[in-house]
């Protein structure tokens, strides 16, 4: 079983390039069995764009998850704890592996024709 994950342009980028190892969520799925993410960048591109392994999923404080993902999180700290107000554990994706597409196609050509609002599961 996979997910397709809504990820902003900005940390797509990040992902593709290998700068960003860990993707943040505040909930994620329930299902065990998810070894691989399809990307769909959001506006403006609204495309699926490329798809990642999930090495594991890490599940703590925030200020410890910071500590264990931050040489690798493509983001800064104050956009860390700000995306975790009023939060006091949340989930770190760690990314195994990654493919960009190399033509990048409208969600509806693929999946869904509405995109996700955090994660649908896909087959």
């Amino acid at each position: 079983m996979n997910v397709l994950l809504s990820i902003k342009p900005e940390f797509v980028n990040k992902i593709f390039s290998g700068d960003k190892k860990y993707e943040y969520r505040k909930t994620i799925f329930k299902r065990k069995d998810i070894n691989k993410v399809v990307v769909y960048a959001t506006a403006p591109v609204s495309r699926v764009v490329g798809e990642f392994e999930i090495e594991s999923v890490l599940f703590d404080d925030v200020n410890s998850l910071w500590e264990v993902t931050k040489a690798y999180s493509g983001i800064d700290e104050q956009f860390f704890f700000e995306y975790f107000t009023e939060k006091e554990k949340g989930y770190a994706i760690k990314i195994k592996s990654y493919k960009k597409y190399q033509r990048s196609m409208k969600l509806g050509e693929v999946y869904y024709s509405v995109p996700p609002q955090s994660f649908a599961y896909i087959d």
